[in-house]
């Protein structure tokens, strides 16, 4: 039984054994038609984009280096000290922020101030100096808190503010050197030795001529001419003279008296005229002489009496009386009128000889002054006289001249004035017992900038003010606004930007998160749409013979048809395009 099992076993194998090979065998055989149809192109497909709807924002990117901004080269106008001695720094500038009123650095022991201020030191400022550099120095005291007037002028309460801002930073002021010192003293020795000589050459003038009396003329004349003078305003002064006020006095006394007799003349006239009065008790009036009554008894009948006759009254006299006190009363008066007139004429006449006698006293001043002058230039000393009295004259000019910028100064290294402050001092180029020479530090604004440079092409897309981001290595973006294009940003990193390039100037707007010396990727936005708009490939766009642009929408697989659109902004290979699209469409990109 085992054997023809086995024998069957073997049988069955060598048939599958046989079957796969044949298989194997028939797989790989091909006819000549299906090997060169396997090797043809397969039929051409379409490649189409969607069309979006978003943001649009084009953008030139440029690489740049973020650093402080408005770097200046700091230099030293002249010397530091009033000596011109080798000048070497003792204490270089220190790299940081710098305020104002602060001192950069020390040249021999003496600090240089940075002040704010527009117009470079360029001279000592001295005692007496006037411009704009020291209406900046006046206005960088009054800032920090010193008391001085911005007249541009160095006087005394400017100089008493810089020497306490010296002070208030342990050091002293510029005062004169020893030398000028000297100098000073023997300008003042010149001017006393110069006098002295006048003197001696005008003593001996008056001994080589006898011009004392021709002096003592002189002198009397000018005593004569001051008394002229005084009687003359003393006179003008008064209206009336002593013995002219009396007069006067007595006249207005005359007439007073005459009104006051006319004043009685006249009530006893009226009192004469007037009727008597009806009271028993009324008596006769002045002047007045009453009738007798009859003493005859009255009747008894019981009639009414009859009244008596009137009183008679003689007024001639008391008439006369009134006339001739009138009269007296006029001549009181006319008498006060001439004795006025007759002070008005004498103080007249008085003018007149006192103004005659203060022409007269000139005259003689004059003649006498004559008089000696001729005396004295008859002379033989009177050259050297003139010549002394030149020679002092020099002498005290000279002395004028040196005293007029003598004292405390500011000398013209040890101010720099920049033009905005805080600033950063960024790079120290004095060192430490080194002589000064040329630039001493490079200071820049506490705000970063951006450097950089962009081909010509570019260049005339961007507009100051454009907005922008900054993107360093972290991959953090800082807003920031295009500053400057061309000359006006300078050179970045301070080198010229390659040929057919334009360096621009970035300002990013906040501090934070920056650090100065890093380079960073700059996106300057020249153009974006307001709101999202339907966005297709440029490559999606075709432009007709007739000047109009379409694009082919796949609606079915492999079939297109041609939709006409109008075009906008374009960035970063996409295009803004509107017409009858939706979003979602497919647009041929290529193909087909």
């Amino acid at each position: 039984m085992g054997s023809p099992r086995r024998l069957l076993a073997g049988v069955v194998a060598g048939v599958v054994v046989i079957a796969g090979a044949g298989w194997a065998v028939g797989t790989r055989l091909r006819s000549p038609a299906d090997e060169a149809a396997r090797r043809a192109a397969p039929a051409a497909s379409l490649v189409t984009a969607a069309v979006e709807r978003r943001k649009l924002v084009s953008t030139v990117v440029l690489s740049g280096m973020l650093e402080y901004g408005s770097p200046l080269q700091v230099t030293l106008a002249g010397v530091v000290g009033g000596d011109a001695e080798p000048q070497r720094t003792t204490r270089a500038p220190r790299k940081g922020r710098l305020r104002e009123g602060a001192v950069l650095m020390e040249v021999n022991g003496r600090p240089v101030f940075a002040l704010r201020g527009t117009v470079p030191m360029h001279r000592t400022i001295a005692p007496g100096s006037e411009g704009d550099d020291v209406r900046q120095v006046q206005r960088a005291l009054r800032r920090l808190g010193y008391r001085t007037p911005a007249s541009g002028v160095f006087d005394r309460a400017t100089i008493a503010a810089v020497t306490r801002m010296y002070a208030g930073k342990g050091y002293e002021v510029q005062r004169p050197t020893p030398a000028e010192r000297q100098t000073y003293e023997t300008l003042r020795k010149a001017v006393r030795t110069a006098r002295e000589s006048l003197a001696t050459e005008r003593q001996a003038l008056d001994r080589g001529r006898d011009v004392l009396p021709l002096k003592v003329r002189l002198d009397n004349a000018e005593k004569d001419l001051k008394a002229a003078r005084a009687a003359l305003a003393e006179a003008g002064a008064r209206e009336l003279t002593p013995a002219d006020e009396a007069d006067l006095a007595a006249a207005d006394a005359a007439v007073r008296a005459a009104r006051e007799r006319l004043l009685e003349a006249e009530q006893a006239l009226r009192q004469a005229t007037s009727p008597p009065s009806a009271g028993p008790s009324a008596g006769p009036s002045a002047g007045v002489t009453a009738a007798p009554q009859p003493t005859s008894p009255q009747p008894t009948s019981s009639r009414p009496a009859t009244p008596g006759p009137t009183a008679t009254v003689d007024t001639t006299l008391l008439e006369l009386k009134v006339a001739h006190a009138r009269a007296d009363l006029e001549a009181a008066r006319q008498a006060r009128d001439l004795a006025l007139r007759k002070a008005g004429e004498a103080r007249k006449t008085r003018l007149a000889e006192l103004r005659k006698a203060v022409r007269t006293a000139k005259e003689a001043v004059v003649t006498a002054e004559q008089a000696l002058r001729q005396a004295r230039q008859l002379s033989p000393a009177r050259l050297k006289v003139a010549g002394a009295r030149a020679d002092l004259a020099a002498a005290q000019g000279m002395l004028a001249e040196y005293t007029r910028t003598y004292g405390v100064s500011i000398p013209p290294g040890e101010v720099v004035f920049l033009p905005k402050l805080p600033a950063r001092v960024q790079k120290v180029a004095a060192k430490p017992g080194r002589p000064v020479e040329g630039e001493v530090a490079t200071v820049t604004g506490s705000a970063f900038a951006v450097t950089g440079s962009v081909e010509a092409a570019e260049a005339e897309l961007l507009r100051p003010g454009m907005k922008a981001t900054v993107e360093p290595a972290s991959g953090r973006t800082y807003p920031a606004r295009l500053s400057a294009i061309g000359e006006k940003a300078g050179r970045p990193g301070g080198e010229e930007p390659p040929e057919g390039s334009e360096p621009v100037l970035l300002t990013p707007s906040g501090r934070a998160g920056l650090r100065a010396g890093v380079a960073v990727t700059v996106r300057v936005t020249v153009g974006a749409t307001g709101k999202p708009v339907l966005v297709v490939p440029v490559a999606a766009v075709i432009t007709s013979a007739d000047g109009r642009a379409r694009v082919r929408v796949e609606y079915a697989t492999d079939r297109t048809r041609d939709v006409e659109v109008r075009t906008g902004l374009t960035a970063d290979g996409n295009v803004e395009v509107s017409g009858a699209l939706k979003e979602g469409d497919r647009v041929v990109v290529s193909g087909g």
